[in-house]
């Protein structure tokens, strides 16, 4: 299951969230599989992330927590840019 969450400041502080490499990406359909948990923070986009268990809306400001062993559909509607980290 994917977790969204909105974290204050304080919090993407002490995550040291602004620290994590980055990534981009244009508007765009693919398909995913998470090899390892993600942890990342959308600063910008607007996607939708299609698993088995139902669509995930992901949009800038949510903190998002991918699970290992996930197999997904990204559909970005709005190009991303965000903070991320495998654990």
């Amino acid at each position: 299951m994917v977790k969204i969450e909105k974290l204050t400041p304080e919090e993407l502080k002490h995550k040291d969230v602004f620290s994590w490499p980055t990534w981009e990406k244009e508007i765009s359909e693919f398909e995913w599989y998470y090899d390892v948990e993600e942890h990342c923070y959308f600063i910008e986009g607007e996607v939708e992330v299609i698993t088995k268990d139902g669509v995930y809306k992901i949009q800038k400001g949510d903190y998002v927590i991918f699970p290992q062993g996930l197999s997904c559909t990204w559909r970005v509607l709005k190009p991303v840019y965000k903070h991320y980290r495998f654990l």
